[in-house]
């Protein structure tokens, strides 16, 4: 009996010691460097106590693909549509840990001012990934330019493509380009749709610079803190979690970025 007390002390005290060691490990997070590691830099001030290591995410690097291998512990640069895909591409299942901020999607140009005068045949820089740009196009047909087929009503749930287009009055040239070299090609096109985020890294302020901007309001593209399921109740996982939708983040994120960038919750 002496034995067996002994040996299941000894479990406990090798379980109580991986989750110390757990509790204590840095939380290594990917992220784009705007906003995203900004956001989590500042949450870094604001909670030392939590070992939060922050992985920028270099162009050509899939976070996904990261979090699956097991090189971070979770990811923060994506919205739902995206991971679903992402999903589907990888053949992983992911948990959503926390529902963070919106960064609408612009419509930019280094040519033209205003829509009315775009000229005819005009070409159109929008992101190649299936999730942004059937984004990209709701936000054309939502400015009048495009129309799609009557059966894209829902962004959040229908993929369209170039070839969806039943209506384009400019016969508008889309060229499909990586979202993170878009803001490069405002020169060479008349048009470009680009992300919130590589928007901000070119110097860019959406709610200013964008021609046309996605509306917040019931927006499916919020992004959000990713993890793997095994993780998903780690009190790492939780602590940031809890952080990133504070009212204290969410006024760093309403005055660091006036209006680019838009906390999802508290909305006051």
């Amino acid at each position: 009996m002496k034995h067996a007390a002994f040996a299941l002390a000894g479990v406990a005290l090798s379980l109580s010691l991986a989750w110390s060691s757990a509790q204590a490990a840095a939380l290594r997070v990917a992220a784009d460097p705007v906003p995203h590691a900004e956001i989590l830099n500042y949450i870094k001030k604001i909670d030392p106590k939590l070992d939060l290591q922050v992985v920028e995410l270099t162009s050509g690097a899939n976070a996904n693909e990261l979090l699956a291998n097991g090189d971070v512990d979770a990811n923060y640069f994506q919205h739902v549509p995206y991971l679903k895909d992402q999903e589907k591409a990888l053949g992983k299942t992911f948990a959503v840990a926390a529902t963070v901020h919106i960064e609408p999607l612009g419509i930019y140009s280094h040519k033209y001012k205003d829509f009315k005068s775009l000229p005819n045949n005009a070409t159109v820089a929008v992101p190649n990934n299936a999730t942004n740009l059937s984004r990209a196009l709701f936000l054309l047909q939502a400015q009048g330019l495009i129309k799609l087929n009557s059966k894209f009503t829902d962004p959040a749930t229908t993929l369209a493509t170039p070839k969806d287009i039943a209506d384009n009055p400019k016969h508008l040239k889309i060229l499909e380009i990586e979202s993170p070299q878009i803001p490069r090609s405002l020169d060479d096109v008349d048009l470009a749709v680009i992300n919130g985020n590589y928007a901000l890294e070119a110097g860019l302020t959406p709610a200013k610079d964008a021609l046309g901007l996605e509306s917040a309001s019931h927006n499916p593209y919020a992004n959000i803190l990713v993890t793997n399921p095994q993780l998903a109740n780690d009190p790492r996982i939780k602590e940031l979690a809890k952080d990133l939708t504070s009212p204290q983040v969410a006024e760093f994120i309403r005055k660091q970025y006036n209006g680019s960038v838009i906390p999802v919750a508290p909305q006051s």
